[in-house]
């Protein structure tokens, strides 16, 4: 057991730090000589109001045309060898089980600057609701960050169509003739080309080129999701997460200068190298989004566990910083592996970004921000921790971010209680619950409920609430149910929700399940009370 020799300081994990200087941008990619050359985007249709038609029970619907096959990879759209690498063998079971989740084939060119991208996308998406689906909606995020997305060439089934655009053309509609019944197939194409911003844009600075690090957070078109709402869409609050999305399968091809080490989730299966180039592709899935992430600069330290392999990058100026985030990672990776359930993937990644946020979290890979980089900052540790344990909740069991954050967040938080314990012993654990009851304290330990939306917040009470009270809770669910319960119920909800979308109603329907009582007053207590 590690000995404990810093005191615990309640810090935000979206903390605030000043803005890197821009970069100086270089030549822009020649549009006549890029492998992705575009003709004219097609005009913006104001955003009207969607519906779901009624369809007659008499009336037999027509078919979708047959899809077509990919041109970006020569694979059939449900071949699952390509991801088969990046699961433990014990995980693989899942390729099999997720045939119904989208395949997204993108090759991605990065201009010499960085500070374009120019791309194509091919995605098949199946319906698996139970209605007609008359659209589908794609976000597309870099139009909130202060960067720009625009689409060409846009085409479903291989026939042209014109989308509509909304929620500050972060949102493109694109409409379904005739309508995809339930079981049916698409496969959507289009040309994209994005401005990257050079310096913090929106949501902490995770979609910007800074410091010679370009970080490409949500940066393709992204299909949203359909839940009991419908397509679930909107302009998520700054101080948030701004991703709800289902898990899904990725094949990216990226052509980056050469000397780029590009990071990315998922698993590097195939390299080649020539012109002052270096083509990666790499294969994703299942997991909940593509992040990528690139630099010159960083220097690589790694450790196998069990059937994992951790890596570390950092700049070689953050070298004892580095070896000191592996070892977290590590110590982390085994506390969550034992108390929640294996890790399904063959890789993890833990990189240092000049991002806005204390740490953020992404499938196969996590950020830390490298102004807290130091061993001798608490904080680097906890932000860390924190964000390893997102791969568990949010990565593999999702929710969503925007309206129920404290599922991801406030679980995470009372992960990261775990991983103290567990690394220092109770007092470690005790320091940790400390700094949660002073971040609560921050508000004067208001009666305000864990369940609400992000935007029912404002960025004090957000902190305090679903950072501070929010993994409180799990203390007192622990208290109800007992230690032993509780250690039940979080493994049974990581597999039983594995891979799935999770809601405060199944995480306490199958909490009522293993403690075998009602637990709607502890609930109506710190989760319902007051809410919207």
């Amino acid at each position: 057991m590690k000995k404990l020799i810093f005191i615990l300081i309640p810090l935000l994990l979206v903390a605030c730090a000043p803005p890197s200087p821009p970069a100086t941008p270089t030549a822009p990619i020649n549009p006549t000589t890029s492998a992705f050359a575009t003709i004219e985007a097609s005009p913006t249709i104001p955003l009207g109001v969607t519906t779901q038609p009624t369809v007659s029970p008499t009336a037999t619907p027509s078919p979708q045309p047959a899809t077509p096959a990919s041109s970006l990879f020569d694979l059939d759209w449900d071949d699952r060898e390509p991801f088969a690498v990046g699961l433990t063998p014990s995980e693989q079971g899942a390729l099999a089980s997720r045939g119904n989740a989208s395949v997204y084939h993108i090759a991605l060119r990065l201009s010499d600057d960085l500070t374009r991208l120019e791309g194509r996308e091919e995605v098949r998406y199946t319906n698996a609701e139970d209605v007609p689906l008359t659209e589908l909606d794609f976000r597309l995020f870099p139009n909130l960050a202060n960067g720009k997305s625009e689409i060409t060439n846009l085409a479903v089934n291989g026939k042209p169509v014109e989308p509509r655009y909304g929620l500050q053309d972060s949102l493109m509609v694109i409409p379904l003739e005739p309508a995809l019944q339930p079981g049916e197939q698409v496969v959507v194409s289009m040309d994209f080309e994005v401005e990257v911003p050079t310096e913090p844009g929106g949501n902490y600075g995770t979609f910007a080129l800074l410091d010679g690090i370009l970080a490409l957070a949500h940066f393709y078109p992204m299909i949203a999701v359909y839940d009991d709402e419908g397509w679930n869409v909107e302009i998520a609050p700054e101080i948030g997460d701004v991703v709800y999305s289902d898990t899904s399968y990725y094949l990216v091809r990226v052509d980056a200068p050469a000397g780029q080490k590009v990071l990315a989730s998922g698993v590097e299966i195939e390299r080649e190298e020539g012109d002052g180039r270096e083509i990666i592709t790499f294969a994703a899935g299942p997991m909940r989004d593509f992040y990528l992430v690139s630099s010159q600069h960083y220097e690589k330290l790694s450790q196998k566990v069990g059937e994992t392999v951790i890596n570390a990058y950092a700049p070689p100026q953050k070298a004892e910083a580095n070896k000191r985030a592996l070892d977290m990672a590590v110590d982390a990776f085994k506390s969550f592996s034992t108390r929640f359930g294996p890790y399904p993937f063959t890789e993890l990644d833990v990189v240092g970004t000049p991002t806005l946020a204390g740490g953020v979290e992404y499938p196969g890979i996590v950020v830390v921000a490298l102004d807290i980089y130091d061993p001798e900052i608490p904080f680097f540790e906890m932000a860390t921790v924190h964000e390893v344990a997102h791969q568990w909740f949010y990565s593999v069991v999702g929710n969503d971010q925007i309206d129920e954050p404290w599922l991801d967040e406030s679980l995470t938080q009372y992960a990261t209680l775990l991983y103290f314990g567990d690394v220092y012993g109770p007092k470690g654990a005790d320091a940790f619950r400390d700094s949660l009851e002073r971040r609560w304290e921050r508000i004067d330990r208001a009666d305000i409920p864990i369940g609400r939306p992000v935007a029912a917040y404002d960025g004090p009470s957000y902190s305090a609430i679903v950072y501070g009270r929010g993994p409180l809770f799990f203390d007192a669910l622990a208290q109800k149910m007992g230690e032993d319960a509780l250690d039940a119920l979080l493994k049974d909800y990581y597999q039983t929700f594995k891979w799935d979308i999770a809601t405060t109603e199944s995480f306490k329907q199958l909490a009522e399940k293993h403690c075998g009582c009602d637990l709607t007053p502890l609930f109506e207590e710190w989760i319902y009370n007051g809410k919207d």
